[in-house]
């Protein structure tokens, strides 16, 4: 594919990186991360090459929620640094050519946010209709309570103006009136404010909650479809390469109304929560077929518009699209202790220790990951192959500092360890034996490796922008599929099995003129007349393989003379 063509759409084929500030690095010694420590890190993510940050909030907050209870969309964390810190992080991340988009959080906002204080302040304050009010708490649907562990009503009771206020996730986090607009026009100058500092784009949080039915007032919502068009369109006229890339857990049919249906002109990009919950099931039987199953499903999004994969992100792993006893498998299979499941519907540990430390089955996921068709996430960490500390409550297991060496605090900061608040894992998983530094010396690490699959996926733009299909393997194991555009072609096998096996695949189209080249390793395997192939596959395997004339194959790394 011709570079002008990918470039344009330049999240297409992305490699996005999500980072947490206040746990990636100290710059100033106080134990919490912070933009000075993140930009004298940047190179670590320029060199592994990543071409988008992602940034999880980092707007001032009481911190009840990880940073989701914001109290200014307009300024940064004290803790974190400043806005002319944030700007010099944006300066030093465009150098390296690596974009930046950050959380778009406004389904809600912290109840001591100002605009909450004014709202409950009277029932005559202009702020009152920013907020959902009700003089009864409307029935709640059980399955409705997103925290069942902290939470039994999504209705609290305001004492000095006597009535009850909405909140879909904590108390503490009363939901913004995004039917109200005024409250839209405030989004966009959210919107618009961050993106004249230089971001790229946004994550939106909780899509399917920004605009919701919750009371009986009769009141006729907006269209939550018409909304985000509202919102894309606002973005695109301030940039039009910038992204919304939503969460939005939803069934498939659901789901793909968000990108707009056939115009492609509300997200840009969502996550793909099916396929990764069925990945999660292939890998606990072993069995490739109900991640078969759910890309067969996945309907195509609009011509520019694009599926976001992933392994691991910064909440529980999911699990809910699961049927009951599917999700039992994948808890015996990689959480078999209560303490390490989370709301009933998801596990609270990283991809290494659920595989008990493999690095032949880490490396294959990460392979299947950067192959699978669509534009890959990662969590900060995944790349060294970081574990979660389950002394830590809930979710928060996963969000440990980021381990750059094997010294004190991990080199996360220099603080005295008593100062760096939130604890790192132990054992195998510690800093100790886990860290970037050490992996950087050792070319089969897991971060050499991600390194690689990362530079093989952009000289792959077919994973990302062609037609995909699934094909027969004649083994349960494996998973196969091939990705066409523009003429070219490449094929991505993967055995989930910890046994050797031998491969069949049919290639529709191509016979005995056409060889496939291996892109992981040197060799190259003949394709008959009917366009057969056989070859092996090792434990745990993965092979990428380019399809091509043999007078155009990739060459070997051996000189031929």
């Amino acid at each position: 594919m011709r570079l002008s063509m990918t470039s344009d759409l330049w999240w297409k084929n992305a490699v996005v990186y999500c980072l947490d500030i206040e746990t990636f690095a100290d710059g100033n010694g106080d134990g919490i991360g912070d933009f000075r420590g993140a930009i004298q890190r940047i190179d670590h993510l320029d060199r592994m090459g990543v071409t988008c940050i992602w940034l999880m909030p980092f707007f001032p907050t009481p911190d009840k929620d990880d940073g989701y209870d914001i109290t200014d969309f307009y300024n940064v964390d004290p803790r974190l640094g400043t806005l002319g810190d944030f700007v010099e992080f944006m300066r030093v991340a465009r150098d390296r050519g690596i974009r930046v988009i950050a959380d778009l959080v406004v389904n809600h906002t912290s109840d001591q946010h100002p605009w909450f204080k004014e709202a409950r302040s009277s029932r005559d304050s202009r702020y009152r209709d920013w907020y959902i009010w009700s003089d009864k708490p409307e029935p709640d649907d059980p399955k409705g309570v997103v925290f069942p562990d902290k939470e039994d009503s999504l209705w609290e009771y305001d004492e000095k103006t006597e009535q009850y206020y909405y909140h879909r996730f904590y108390r503490f986090q009363p939901d913004l009136n995004t039917a109200n607009p005024e409250v839209q026009d405030e989004i966009s100058r959210i919107l618009g404010f961050w993106m004249e500092l230089g971001l790229s784009g946004f994550r939106v949080d909780a899509v399917p909650f920004l605009i919701e039915q919750v009371t009986d007032s009769g009141d006729d919502l907006p269209d939550p479809h018409e909304f985000f068009a509202c919102l894309r369109a606002f973005l695109s006229r301030r940039d039009g390469s910038a992204i919304l890339l939503g969460e939005v857990n939803l069934p498939y049919p659901d789901l793909v109304k968000y990108f707009g249906n056939d115009l492609g002109d509300e997200l840009t990009m969502c996550f793909d929560f099916i396929s990764m919950q069925r990945t999660y099931l292939s890998l606990a039987r072993e069995d490739a077929r109900p991640l078969a199953a759910a890309l067969r499903e996945r309907p195509s999004p609009p011509r520019d518009s694009q599926w976001a994969t992933f392994m691991r992100n910064h909440d529980e792993l999911t699990l809910d699209k699961l049927s009951d006893s599917e999700r039992e498998e994948i808890f015996a299979a990689f959480g078999p202790d209560k303490d390490m499941q989370v709301f009933g519907r998801g596990l609270r540990r990283r991809l290494p220790t659920m595989l008990g430390g493999d690095l032949e089955r880490i490396k294959m996921v990460y392979s299947l990951l950067f192959s699978l068709p669509g534009t890959p996430v990662l969590f900060y960490g995944e790349e060294i192959g970081m574990g979660e500390n389950l002394e830590i409550e809930g979710r928060l297991a996963v969000r440990t500092p980021m381990q750059w060496t094997p010294h004190r605090n991990g080199g996360f900061s220099d603080a005295d360890p008593a100062k760096v608040s939130i604890p790192m894992p132990k054992g195998d998983f510690g800093p100790e034996k886990v860290n970037v530094s050490a992996q950087e010396r050792d070319p089969d690490s897991l971060l050499a490796w991600i390194t690689r699959l990362i530079r093989h996926y952009r000289d792959c733009p077919e994973f990302a922008w062609g037609k995909y299909t699934v094909l027969d393997t004649g083994v349960d194991a494996v998973f196969a599929h091939r990705a066409a555009c523009d003429g070219e072609t490449v094929v991505a096998v993967h055995n989930l099995g910890d046994a050797e096996t031998e491969v069949a695949l049919t290639l529709e189209g191509f016979d005995s003129s056409k060889v496939l080249t291996d892109l992981l390793v040197d060799g190259r395997i003949e394709i008959d007349d009917s366009g057969r192939v056989g070859f092996p596959m090792g434990r745990y395997g993965c092979r990428w393989f380019r399809a091509s004339a043999p007078e155009t194959a990739p060459a070997d790394s051996a000189d031929p003379s």
